[in-house]
């Protein structure tokens, strides 16, 4: 058999061969074999592998696992006013600041919202104190509305051209990262965007077997945001039952899944 690719993703080696009647690939972790895919065409066969990749991760423990992880934090689930008073309403909160100072539509095209943007990027806890910083002198300066603006147009779902141009306000900040450029379309529009915190995120999708942490790269590509969009997609059906209204609840349950630790923040705790 010859093998035509081959791809390490952490422990996991993924490997494609071609069989003389076809195609199979193989997940090997530390050498041994954890799962094998067969079929007619090599893409087809490599995506997959990709995905039964997520599964046969040592982490993985599937939605049920990150339901029954979510519930033990808040039993009541997204309506509780445990969960609305630590995830959701501070999150509504900076959408209807947002929403009434720098509406989407103005945002397009409007000028001077530097100010207006930063308090809104203040209202929150999602972003580090650190990219806080790196954000203030981009919208005090003269990168303010191409920033803006480009965040409008990804919100308005020129997804590729609104990242080009917030890219190029903020590399020179040295904030040209993912915190910063889903922020804003994720508040405007919250049933069409989704935020993305990378370690978490990808450490959830790990574990519910979603190919996005096979996807991901720092590097802001319209391709790497269209899988945490399929992500989110993925997650909300997966958790209907339990009635998220929208990808806020979707996010605060992949970050209450991921960053939540059993021994500090169980309900009652001080």
């Amino acid at each position: 058999m010859k093998t035509i690719r081959e791809e390490s993703i952490g422990r996991a080696t993924l490997r494609l061969v071609e069989t003389g009647t076809g195609y199979a690939g193989v997940i090997l972790y530390d050498g041994k074999l954890k799962a094998r895919v067969d079929g007619d065409g090599p893409d087809e066969v490599w995506d997959k592998l990709r995905a039964e990749a997520a599964k046969s991760s040592p982490d993985y423990f599937g939605f049920d696992g990150a339901r029954n992880r979510f519930l033990t934090f808040f039993p009541g689930g997204f309506t509780s006013e445990e969960y609305m008073g630590q995830e959701r309403n501070y999150k509504i909160e900076a959408k209807e600041m947002l929403d009434d100072t720098v509406p989407l539509e103005a945002a397009r095209s409007g000028t001077g919202l530097g100010d207006a943007i930063r308090t809104v990027f203040n209202k929150t806890n999602l972003l580090s104190p650190f990219e806080l910083v790196r954000l203030k002198d981009v919208l005090s300066g003269d990168q303010a509305d191409p920033f803006v603006r480009g965040a409008a147009k990804m919100a308005s779902g020129e997804i590729e051209e609104g990242l080009r141009e917030m890219e190029q306000a903020l590399k020179p900040h040295d904030v040209a990262k993912w915190t910063a450029v889903t922020y804003l379309p994720f508040l405007w529009r919250p049933t069409d965007h989704m935020y993305l915190k990378p370690e978490i995120t990808k450490d959830f999708s790990e574990r519910v077997g979603h190919s996005f942490h096979n996807n991901y790269e720092t590097q802001l590509k319209a391709e790497v945001y269209e899988s945490l969009l399929d992500l989110a997609d993925t997650t909300a059906a997966e958790i209907s039952t339990l009635g998220p209204q929208d990808r806020v609840d979707v996010q605060s349950f992949m970050w209450i899944v991921g960053a939540y630790d059993l021994e500090r923040d169980m309900p009652g705790r001080e």
